[in-house]
């Protein structure tokens, strides 16, 4: 595989149906056993040292951004979305600082009058609403704070091999586990899970031995590792392990946060039929702030290759599912994003 996946439309043009079968089928359930590509292999009917290098070939490319775990900041640490209205004569500046701040990992601007959007993740409340604090004081801008109060859908797993106008525009409906999420949680982690997720949060290594190698690493049993990411696993810290497909590279890049002013008694009946939508891919509660103008509730978000068909498919919700007043956040640039950075959280802990 030579062509870059930069090219536009070209990234698809060197991959073949093994290639294919791998970054739309293991975005997770990847195995967790010692040699996990010799367990891919088998199933893709190559080899576990080709199931190896094809991984490599398609990070290299740019299609997979990493390989290994999704991690779940809100069940480790604290976490909440923020938003500024940042002056557009400093928008630069007021990025700097926050986007200086290691606990921010991802910040956008977004085509609203809250036009800065951005995640703090951090080891307790009193971290993450500290550092909030000091952006406020620094940037001199009132900082709206959006934790998530209950997950009814998140998974930006989703076929990208494919001519879609919308992710999941050929799947039928999808499976809502609604979870409920507390600002005050901290998950209870073990001296080892603590040290494994610090190891982990860049990804795994790409080799023939991935959980092997952490192991060595953490000088621990790599059975131990096995049995501990299982756990996470299982406990929710992690939420998959696989190949993280890099969606803007695929061409879904006409992504909409929209926002819902939904009736609280209807909350969760409209939350769990929304997420079960296919072509939804995030569903959250996040909680209102009247006392900044910002009545909605109800959180969504539609990634897409065509910005018209993102747009149909945001009438055809409100027309069908969500008849409510709501507002439609393009997001217009990338600012940062990183994954969140755990060595405070899991000290916390």
């Amino acid at each position: 595989m030579s062509t870059s996946a930069t090219d536009g439309d070209d990234w698809r043009a060197d991959i073949d149906s093994i290639d294919a079968a791998l970054i739309d089928g293991y975005q997770s359930d990847f195995p967790i056993v010692e040699r996990p590509f010799e367990r891919v292999g088998e199933a893709l009917g190559i080899d576990g040292r080709e199931a190896l290098e094809r991984v490599e070939r398609l990070r290299e490319a740019g299609i997979f951004r990493r390989f290994g775990a999704v991690l779940n900041p809100p069940v480790i640490g604290s976490s909440a979305l923020a938003a500024v209205r940042a002056p557009e004569d400093r928008f630069e500046e007021v990025a700097d600082v926050v986007n200086g701040y290691r606990q921010v990992n991802h910040n956008y601007r977004r085509d609203h009058e809250w036009n800065m959007w951005f995640v703090v993740t951090a080891g307790s409340l009193e971290t993450r609403d500290r550092i909030i604090s000091e952006i406020e004081s620094e940037t001199g801008c009132s900082v709206l704070v959006l934790p998530m109060l209950t997950d009814f859908y998140i998974d930006l797993e989703f076929p990208v091999v494919n001519g879609d106008r919308f992710a999941r525009e050929s799947i039928e409906s999808t499976t809502v586990d609604a979870t409920r999420i507390s600002e005050t949680a901290a998950a209870d982690l073990s001296a080892l899970e603590c040290a494994l997720l610090l190891e982990i949060q860049d990804g795994f290594p790409l080799s023939a031995t991935p959980y092997r190698d952490v192991a060595a690493s953490l000088d621990t049993p790599v059975d131990d590792v096995l049995a501990a990411i299982k756990r996470l696993r299982s406990d929710g810290c992690i939420k998959r392990i696989g190949c993280v497909v890099n969606h803007i590279v695929t061409g879904f890049d006409a992504n909409c946060m929209v926002v819902w002013n939904v009736p609280d008694a209807d909350l969760d009946l409209h939350g769990e039929r929304v997420g079960e939508l296919p072509y939804v891919t995030l569903c959250y509660h996040r909680p209102r702030r009247p006392e900044q103008g910002w009545p909605y509730n109800l959180f969504t978000m539609i990634h897409g290759r065509d910005p018209d068909a993102v747009d149909e498919k945001i009438d055809e919700l409100a027309d069908e599912q969500l008849p409510f007043e709501h507002e439609r956040l393009y997001s217009t640039e990338t600012l940062k994003q990183t994954g969140a950075r755990y060595e405070e959280i899991v000290d916390a802990s």
